[in-house]
């Protein structure tokens, strides 16, 4: 069966949602049936496959976020939130 394909929000809007500084809320639902990404009142909704454990759904959200964004992931850092639902990410100032 094939994979589902991403429907991904432009990576503008990813952006416009991010403050001043380059940082992004984020709200996650680890362990979903889906994986996907929207962008609502302001904030970033990201739903990942991988469940909360040794950091996989972290590094899902950051794999998720790159991808929208068009740039790697380890241009991506999380701030805050390595345990919690809301993170905090800091996002490359790049293109």
């Amino acid at each position: 069966m094939a994979k589902p394909r991403l429907d991904l929000p432009p990576a503008s809007a990813i952006r416009d949602a991010a403050d001043g500084e380059g940082r992004l809320a984020v709200r996650v639902t680890p362990g979903a049936r889906s994986e996907s990404l929207e962008v609502s009142a302001g904030r970033v909704l990201a739903k990942v496959r991988a469940r909360p454990q040794d950091g996989a759904a972290n590094a899902a959200v950051l794999a998720l976020l790159a991808k929208a964004l068009g740039t790697a992931p380890s241009r991506l850092r999380l701030l805050r939130g390595a345990t919690s639902r809301e993170k905090l990410v800091q996002l490359d100032h790049g293109g």
